[in-house]
């Protein structure tokens, strides 16, 4: 699709959509076609283009935290006690992030649990 159709399905304003389709292509999410015909579109299947690397490619690497991100520059991470707790709850909502992709996003959300004692995203049993 083109950036003024998808600007308006969406009612974002063009230049916000065009640096959003920027960055997406930047990550290879998107292609770009041109072209009288031409436009944007998935370089995959939804069912495998994660949410987390959607927001990699428009925020960079999810970080609760300072010390959560790749390249902390915090001056208290030598000496905090607590550090390991951020990475590790970090890791629980980039898993969880990860788990969800871009087609299940257009569906009916489905209630999910997190099971703490194995720190995995779980689906609730339907009745």
């Amino acid at each position: 699709r083109a950036a003024n159709d998808i600007s308006t399905c969406t009612r974002v304003a063009p230049p916000t959509v065009s640096k959003v389709l920027k960055l997406l292509s930047r990550a290879g999410l998107v292609a770009s076609c041109r072209g009288a015909r031409g436009g944007y579109r998935l370089s995959r299947r939804p069912e495998q283009i994660s949410i987390a690397q959607v927001i990699d490619a428009l925020e960079g690497p999810v970080a609760l935290t300072e010390c959560s991100s790749e390249t902390s520059h915090c001056v208290q991470e030598a000496h905090c006690s607590i550090r390991g707790n951020w990475q590790r709850i970090n890791g629980v909502i980039r898993r969880a992030l990860d788990g969800v992709s871009l087609a299940e996003m257009v569906l009916p959300a489905v209630p999910r649990e997190i099971d703490v004692s194995g720190l995995a995203v779980t689906r609730q049993a339907e009745a």
